[in-house]
């Protein structure tokens, strides 16, 4: 606001008085926006040291019964980024993930990786489970604007036993049609099963039928639509626990 001068007054001084009193509004106004600039940059400053969580980000044990071995099976989902570390607890880190070139500034969303799985004989399940202990696993990594993005995923040793499967035998002909598959209810023993996870697949060219059933249903139907004559197929029935991790059986069918 200009000041107002006090009294009479002739006009060069009046006019001096409000060119200097606009330049005095111009500087106030200017410092103004100065602070307000300084506050949105603290305020985008702030934004940026917040740290992002990824959507989803799982560790998990997977068991083959059939085979006799074990994998540790890591997941994560979030928004894009260029960098990602895994650690174990007590902070030792086990993955180190790194987009370069131009997947840099393009980045990832969603990444899968699984362990090598040697069999019982030579890494017992017991010297697995030393290897990956229970607890939380850590995930940091930056996005493709540099923020920090975060996640957790619970490493549990519960692992449920593996299904065994009634229907269709191993190594059996079934007659072309629909194909019911079944499986015997397996003991808890210190476990909680969520669920079952049914996979039938065929080579050449590479076909999949999956379903997910509840704990309580032990048995589907294996569509005709799918199957076809003269072909082997491989079926996998997995045992799923509450805290993700599974346990599967598998063998090969044949449709006549």
């Amino acid at each position: 606001m200009t000041k107002r001068l006090r009294g009479p007054t002739i006009g060069v001084l009046a006019v001096f008085s409000l060119v200097a009193g606009a330049a005095a509004a111009q500087s106030g106004s200017g410092s103004s926006a100065g602070g307000d600039s300084r506050a949105q940059g603290a305020s985008n400053s702030n934004a940026a040291k917040k740290k992002i969580r990824l959507e989803d980000s799982t560790v998990i044990i997977e068991v083959n019964d059939t085979e006799g071995d074990a994998g540790l099976q890591f997941f994560l989902d979030g928004e894009p980024w260029r960098s990602m570390k895994v650690s174990r607890p007590g902070g030792k880190k086990l993955l180190n993930l790194k987009g370069t070139g131009r997947l840099r500034n393009w980045g990832l969303t969603e990444s899968f990786h699984e362990t090598n799985e040697p069999p019982f004989d030579e890494v017992p399940l017991r010297k697995f489970l030393r290897r990956f202990p229970e607890g939380t696993y850590k995930f940091a990594g930056r996005t493709i604007e540099g923020r920090k993005l975060v996640g957790r995923g619970k490493l549990s040793h519960d692992i449920p036993n593996g299904p065994e499967i009634t229907a269709p035998a191993a190594n059996s002909t079934v007659p072309h049609g629909d194909v019911e598959a079944n499986w015997a209810p397996v003991p808890e023993a210190g476990t909680e099963i969520e669920g079952w996870r049914v996979i039938v697949e065929r080579e050449d060219p590479l076909r999949v039928y999956q379903v997910e059933l509840p704990a309580s249903q032990t048995s589907v139907t294996i569509p005709s639509e799918f199957l076809e004559s003269g072909v082997e197929y491989l079926i996998e029935i997995q045992t799923i626990e509450k805290s993700g991790n599974l346990t599967f059986s598998e063998h090969f069918f044949r449709v006549g």
